[in-house]
């Protein structure tokens, strides 16, 4: 391909995602025959997350059909669940059409186990959700499970019926994904995106036909990261994962209201507003779309408590959206304990998780600041001022009481592009913080070479040839503690350390094993658990710049992730 044809296919590309990345909020569902049987089978409860039922209990495809017949959702209401989707303050939706059970939620000509066809309902909800979807200016869209599926024999997935030496899944991709798929396109209107899913045995050359098939039929619609193979309009991170840092690029985080994504019974670890909103405020300051999920009962409805943290969320969007809507990620390198950064034109907006009291000091913005906004109250009064120490830019606000105790919103007007110092600063609170994708990779020419993951952690890390280094700025000197930050990967959810690292800075050398001294209790680590090993304590006698060096002395052989390093922190004690 030329260049010039390049640029175009980059123009394409980005006036395809465009309305996605004003989006940033859209709402999942969850939705299927499994929510009939809702985590529990033949009267005993089935360990995992509800849609995957058939699998962990490994029931017979022709045992599992038999719940379509006893489907009769009669209380789904597809203009309630769109207005829902728009009192939120979300901007798409992403309905479950086929999931791994192969169960098709919608009119499928191409085959007979549907919705329509095999239910006492008999209706094609995905048609009246289509109509609801146009009246509240929510964009449809649809999930479609292109490479598993337990109930045809030549898919992936389903194993204790049938014998995986006999499948063909090329066959099931040409007979059935792709037929389903070409329906989803052609008989609903205009589709926003195909979120497909798990791709497991699908080639490279697989997912770039589905990807063609998709753009073809509907140039509009974008393909999902999750079509495999690095080929969708878009990156996908694991199941509620938030990443380490801001992310370059287009990138989605799915994520539950509880524990499941379909509906269970016996789920009631319901997350609060006030963590659903920090949530929020994480993946959209460092990039990332929002994709909450609902998981409506067998009957159609939907649980209260899912309505009314929706509804709670839509009112804050409704005072403070405009932080999260065509937002870009925050400016700044680093994470900030008091909460997140998004960046709009020459506006910085400040989202407090943790309101600072009445003195707020921000460092490293190298711009001038007109005018500061509290968006909840815009005739607050707020004084600004503006000084520089030390080679250091520091700005100052006066603030007023807290308007929101769960998330509050500040608005900075600048007198530009936003300018910001990219060295680890040493904070007020005298901590220095150099998350992964700061840190300088010094890799050998052959072996297993270290490398920033899509989560911003450092992945790959096995060859203690391997090691990294970061420049930081201390402005109050004194004795700092020495952490070193490892988290649970999207393909090893467990944590693991065990690996032996030495650490050099200010000319002391310290030997350490890694081990949890400390778990974070952050809203991301909950999935995928965080862990501080505390390397030592070294003396820091003059303000400037300083250099800290990690090296792998000795890596675990028992970690699938190897030492993943997800930052390196400094305490002034």
């Amino acid at each position: 391909m030329n260049t010039a044809a390049k640029t175009r296919q980059t123009r394409r590309d980005r006036e395809r995602i465009a309305w996605w990345e004003e989006a940033r909020f859209g709402m999942f569902i969850h939705w299927g025959v499994y929510a009939i049987p809702a985590g529990k089978w033949k009267d005993k409860a089935i360990e995992g997350i509800g849609e995957w039922i058939m699998r962990r209990a490994e029931i017979p495809a022709e045992e599992y059909e038999q719940l379509a017949s006893q489907f009769n959702p009669i209380k789904f209401d597809a203009d309630a669940v769109a207005k829902l989707a728009r009192d939120a303050g979300m901007k798409y939706l992403v309905i479950t059409a086929k999931h791994h059970d192969g169960f098709a939620m919608y009119n499928s000509p191409c085959s007979d186990y549907d919705i329509v066809d095999a239910t006492p309902y008999g209706k094609d909800i995905m048609a009246d959700l289509s109509k609801a979807c146009q009246k509240y200016g929510i964009r449809l869209c649809f999930y479609y499970s292109q490479d598993q599926d337990w109930h045809d024999p030549n898919a992936s997935g389903n194993n204790w019926d049938f014998d995986p030496a006999t499948k063909d899944f090329a066959y099931y991709l040409e007979n059935k994904a792709k037929p389903q798929v070409r329906e989803l396109l052609t008989q609903y209107g205009p589709i926003g995106l195909i979120w497909f899913d798990t791709p497991v045995s699908i080639s490279l050359k697989q997912s770039q036909s589905l990807s063609r098939l998709v753009h073809g039929l509907q140039p509009d619609c974008l393909v999902s990261g999750r079509v495999g193979n690095g080929v969708g309009d878009y990156g996908s991170l694991g199941d509620n994962q938030i990443p380490t840092g801001r992310l370059e690029g287009y990138w989605e985080t799915p994520a539950t209201l509880n524990d499941t994504w379909g509906y269970k019974t016996d789920d009631h670890n319901w997350k609060s507003v006030k963590t659903l909103l920090h949530l929020l405020v994480e993946l959209t300051s460092k990039g990332v779309n929002y994709l909450l999920n609902i998981g409506p009962r067998a009957d159609g409805s939907v649980p209260t408590p899912s309505i009314d943290r929706l509804r709670a969320i839509g009112e804050w969007m409704k005072i403070n959206g405009e932080a999260i809507y065509g937002s870009k990620a925050t400016p700044y390198p680093y994470e900030f304990p008091w909460g997140g950064i998004t960046q709009k034109n020459n506006r910085l907006y400040l989202l407090f998780t943790r309101w600072p009291g009445e003195d707020f000091i921000l460092l490293g913005l190298r711009n001038r600041v007109a005018k500061a906004t509290l968006l909840a109250d815009k005739s607050a009064h707020i004084d600004v001022s503006q000084t520089r120490d030390s080679d250091c830019d520091i700005l100052t606000l006066r603030l007023p009481e807290c308007p929101d105790p769960n998330v509050s919103v500040i608005a900075l007007d600048l007198d530009g592009a936003p300018d910001v110092d990219q060295t680890a600063l040493q904070q007020t609170d005298g901590s220095i913080t150099m998350i992964a994708s700061m840190t300088n990779l010094h890799t050998p020419e052959s072996g297993t070479q270290i490398r920033i993951g899509e989560s911003g952690v450092i992945e790959d890390w096995f060859d203690t040839s391997n090691w990294i280094d970061c420049d930081f700025k201390v402005s109050e000197p004194g004795t700092f503690e020495v952490r070193v930050h490892t988290s649970a990967l999207r393909r090893a959810r467990e944590w693991t350390g065990g690996h032996e690292v030495r650490v050099d800075i200010a000319g002391s050398t310290f030997r350490k094993t890694i081990t949890p001294d400390a778990w974070s209790d952050s809203p991301k680590a909950q999935y995928f658990p965080e862990a501080s090993t505390v390397i030592g304590q070294v003396q820091l006698d003059e303000p400037g710049l300083y250099n800290i060096e990690v090296r792998a002395k000795a890596i675990n052989k028992e970690s699938r992730a190897g030492l993943s390093v997800s930052a390196i922190s400094l305490m002034r004690e």
